[in-house]
Parts: C-alpha cells; structure tokens; sequence
C-alpha cells in the first residue's frame, strides 16, 4: 500500500500479510506498461458490429475441433452480459459469465448453469475478452463444453473480434466498482495475496494491475505493472498456459481416463513447458525481454487468468483502482471477488 498500514483482511493475519507484502515490493519489476496518453475507459456499453466465428483444437479432446460463433447483444433484444448458448443442449437456457456461474476454480475455471452438463471448461481463455478488449455483451454459440485451445493463447479469438468491430450500446451505460477503503485476501499456504486499492482520484476510473509470478521452476520470479486496456491485453493474450513436463505427462495419462479433468489438447505448440532450470520449449520471443527474459508466464497470468476473473463481474460492471496479485491463481480470484460482492465491499464510483 502506498501509504502502509494493513488493508481489510479478508483471510490470514496482519503479521503474515506484512511478509507477503514485502516480498512483494523486493521483486523487480520486468515491465511497466502506462496507457497511451489521453485513453480513457468508456462511459458505456459496447459489443460487437457482426458475427464473428473462430475454430480451434479442442481443449480436452485429443483430435478434434471446436467453434466458438460469436454475436451482437444490443439493448433491448438481447441480455447484457457475456452468455454462453450450448446449441447441443437445446433445452438448457444461457451460462452467464458471472461469478455465480463459477462451478469450479482449482486448475481451470469452470462456468455452469442449470443441470451439471450445461457447463464451459477452461472458460477463462475465452470469458477474458470483455474487459481485456472491452466488449460488456456479447452471445456465445457453442457445440460442446471443450472450448479451442490455440498455439498462441487467446490471440485469434482476439483477432476474431476485433475483426467483428465494435459498437457502442448507449442504452446500457457502465458502472465502474471499486472498494471503498484497501481490502486483500491472503492465500493460506504459500504466502500470496490479492489486494484491491480504490482509485487515488475519484473520478478516476482506470484499472491498474500489478501482478507477479514466483516458481521454483526455469519461470522464477516475473512481475509486470501495466494499466489495463485493449493494447496491453492484445499483445499479453498470445500467452500460453504454462505447466511442468510431470503435469504434461499426467495430462497424457490419467487424462486418458479423467478427460474432464485434465487437458488431452496438450501439445509443445500450445502450452510453454517449464522444467526445473530451463524451458522445454521456447516461450513466446514476443513477450521476452530484450535481456531474453521470458514474461509469458506472468502475461498471461494477467490478461487470461486475472483478467478473466474480473469480467465475472454482474453484467454492465467494470473494476477499477489498483490491484496487485501475488502468487495467486484461480481458486484465489474467485474467492477474493465473491467475498468482495457478498459482503457490500464494492461500491460504485460517482
């Protein structure tokens, strides 16, 4: 905290969150990225132009093929919000993208509504888009549970929409949240946290994120500072989702048998392998340093793990302040945003 002192504790003591905190503000920051001078976030709603449709490997399924078919959600035909249509289920309503949906957070998060088979897996590489590139409704048309899993993270379901354009919603304006006073949620084991300041000038309603990585693998520690908006999400979602070599092996054997649960997409192409003193793969030379210094981890554990997180936010509802991550995941994302929503911590900007 830029003024020290201790947040609203949400889990964990004051004492541990002092260690946490410290370890935190030791690490060096890689990469500090402002927004370009004079963007502001929007006053209202946008979604997309025209349908837009991206094809992929599936995620669980070794050897096939996904499309995910994306549409327009204008006021007042269509709901606001992300939602999720499974057109192989054509008796079961919507998945909303909202927190309420979440199901499952531990390795992947997984959005649910209704009976147990109207589910989304992996959901976060696709759910990311609407605050990374800032589209508050949008219509998903889906055959399976298995989204695409993609060689460059998230990155042609951004070029998809992108291509689609956006437009703006003036029925729907937004509502920006923020906590009131700093609150944080302490990881119980291996000394993370998340924590959410409130904006230093009220009017002020850009997100800031700093967030930071620390493995005991050739990953190590990684930290990147960036303000949140479509250009930094756009070069940070053609990070891949990165593993060690023994979860790759486990992702090709007992995945044989737990399909749902652990991932039979997993190719050298798709997924950056981290061994214990040096990649198995090379990471992305996009996103390295000009010292050589891989940042794929953390890039994407800002703009398709946290990101993601935050677009469950309720429908026409953007995050602003500043919010740091350290050492967190998804279990933590979650947990953290559905105390902050349960407990009336959020509150909306003027």
């Amino acid at each position: 905290m830029r003024n020290g002192g201790h947040p609203l504790l949400l889990q964990g003591t004051g004492e541990n969150y002092e260690k946490a905190f410290h370890a935190l503000a030791e690490m060096p920051v890689d990469l500090d990225l402002p927004a370009p001078e004079g963007w502001l976030p929007p006053r209202y709603a946008t979604t997309i132009r025209q349908e837009a449709e991206v094809t992929g490997p599936a995620t669980y399924q070794k050897g096939l093929r996904r499309t995910l078919r994306l549409r327009p959600a204008l006021a007042p035909h269509a709901p606001a919000g992300w939602n999720f249509w499974r057109e192989d289920l054509p008796e079961e309503l919507p998945i909303p993208a909202v927190l309420a949906s979440v199901s499952q957070a531990r390795r992947a998060i997984v959005l649910q509504s209704g009976s147990p088979g109207n589910a989304l897996r992996m959901s976060e590489h696709v759910v990311c888009q609407r605050l990374g590139l800032g589209i508050d409704s949008l219509r998903v048309d889906l055959l399976s549970e298995d989204p695409p899993l993609f060689d460059q993270g998230s990155l042609p379901l951004v070029q998809a929409l992108d291509q689609a354009g956006l437009q703006e919603d003036p029925a729907r304006p937004l509502r920006y949240l923020a906590p009131a006073k700093p609150v944080a949620l302490l990881h119980p084991d291996n000394g993370g946290f998340l924590l959410w300041e409130p904006p230093r000038e009220p009017e002020d309603r850009r997100l800031f994120l700093d967030v930071s990585v620390d493995f005991p693998t050739a990953i190590g520690r990684e930290r990147l500072r960036l303000c949140l908006h479509p250009e930094a999400f756009r070069q940070g979602a053609a990070a891949r989702t990165n593993c060690s070599a023994r979860e790759m092996r486990l992702a090709k054997t007992l995945g044989l048998l737990l399909p749902s649960l652990r991932n039979l997409g997993y190719t050298r192409k798709n997924i950056l392998l981290a061994g214990k003193k040096e990649y198995a793969n090379p990471p992305n030379p996009a996103l390295s340093l000009p010292s050589g210094k891989s940042l794929e981890p953390v890039w994407h554990r800002t703009c398709l793990d946290l990101v993601a997180a935050l677009s469950l936010l309720p429908p026409l509802c953007r995050p602003a302040g500043r919010l740091a991550s350290f050492k967190a995941g998804h279990l933590l994302d979650v947990r953290f945003l559905k105390l902050l929503l349960r407990n009336g911590l959020l509150k909306e900007l003027p």
